[in-house]
């Protein structure tokens, strides 16, 4: 009988549990951590693991990443309306499309910034290292 569930949701037990803690955000995670402290410590730390692993720990909102994932991968359900059903799927592909191009100029902005501060560490560093051999030169 739950060959039948699993195969029918098309997620493992552990990705409806994963989705389910997902969904009440990262106190559900923690709270599932602490009592896995409680009953057996090995069960906890697991918890832990994954959750640092899986960036739970640290990021804004477990939910968030979840619905981002699911939205990309959704199939809509149609309206009945063929005309309309095209001009919703192209308008969520070009939507789609622009938030990649946005995310991919924000990460060349990031790499830009990365790229000057480090340009301008290795120059400080290069003209800190010429003032100590002047220095040193005269005596």
């Amino acid at each position: 009988m739950t060959p039948a569930v699993s195969a029918s949701s098309g997620q493992s037990w552990f990705g409806r549990t994963e989705a389910w803690l997902d969904d009440r955000g990262k106190g559900a995670w923690i709270a599932a951590m602490v009592l896995g402290f409680v009953f057996f410590w090995p069960i906890g730390l697991a918890f832990l693991a994954y959750m640092i692993w899986s960036k739970r720990m640290f990021s804004g909102s477990c939910a968030k990443r979840r619905d981002h994932n699911h939205i990309r991968g959704m199939k809509f359900k149609s309206s009945g309306n063929i005309a309309f059903d095209a001009y919703k799927s192209e308008t969520i592909r070009r939507l789609q499309d622009e938030q990649e191009a946005f995310e991919a100029f924000l990460e060349r902005l990031r790499a830009a910034k990365d790229k000057s501060e480090f340009d301008q560490f290795m120059d400080d560093r290069a003209k800190s290292a010429r003032s100590d051999d002047s220095a040193a030169e005269p005596a």
